[in-house]
C-alpha cells in the first residue's frame, strides 16, 4: 500500500467512528436513518419477545393469553394467537404487530434524532429546549400512530415526550 491508499483507509475507518451505518450524503439524513434502523430493530425484538411470552402464557393457561398489571387492568389479548389449525393466523397475527411496533421505535427515534440535529444547526447550540421541542412533536408523532389517538392522548404523550428528552439532556450534562 502506498501512502494515499494508507491515508484513505485511515480515513475510511475514522469515519466508521461516527457509527453511521448508512450514508446517505447529508448528516442530518444520516442521523435520522440510522436511528430509525437500529430503533426499528430494537423494537421488533422487543415485539417478538412479548408476542412470544403472550403466546407462551396463553398455552400454559389455556386462557385468553391476557396478562394483568399490577392494576388488575387487562393488558392485552391475541385472539388469532392460538395455534393449531389456525398458525398461518398467528405468524401473520405476530409480523403484523412486530412491524407495527418496530415502525413506531423507528418512526420515534429516526424523529427526535433529526429534529434534536435540526434544531440544534438552526439555533447554533444544544440544549435542553431543543431536546424538549423535539420529544414533544415525536411524543405527539408517536401518538397519532396509536390505532385509537384522541386530542388528549396527543397532548399527553407531546407532553410526556418533552418532559423525558429535557431531563434527559439536563441529566446527560450533570452527569
Amino acid at each position: 500500500m502506498n501512502t494515499s491508499e494508507t491515508r484513505k483507509f485511515v480515513d475510511e475507518v475514522r469515519g466508521l467512528e461516527k457509527n453511521w451505518m448508512l450514508d446517505l450524503g447529508h448528516p442530518l439524513l444520516n442521523r435520522v436513518a440510522d436511528s430509525f434502523v437500529k430503533a426499528a430493530g430494537i423494537g421488533a425484538i422487543q415485539a417478538v419477545t412479548r408476542d412470544s411470552y403472550f403466546m407462551a402464557v396463553e398455552g400454559e393457561s389455556g386462557g385468553t393469553g391476557s396478562v394483568s398489571d399490577a392494576t388488575g387492568t387487562r393488558k392485552r389479548t391475541f385472539p388469532d394467537l392460538k395455534g393449531g389449525s389456525n398458525s398461518s393466523k398467528s405468524a401473520e397475527a405476530m409480523v403484523k404487530g412486530v412491524s407495527k411496533e418496530s415502525f413506531q421505535w423507528g418512526l420515534a427515534a429516526g424523529m427526535h434524532s433529526g429534529l434534536t440535529y435540526g434544531l440544534t444547526e438552526v439555533r447554533g447550540t444544544h440544549d435542553w429546549k431543543n431536546s424538549a421541542v423535539a420529544g414533544a412533536v415525536t411524543g405527539a408523532a408517536l401518538a397519532l400512530t396509536s390505532d385509537n389517538a384522541s386530542h388528549e392522548q396527543v397532548v399527553q404523550c407531546a407532553i410526556t415526550g418533552a418532559a423525558l428528552s429535557a431531563a434527559a439532556n439536563v441529566l446527560s450534562d450533570v452527569l
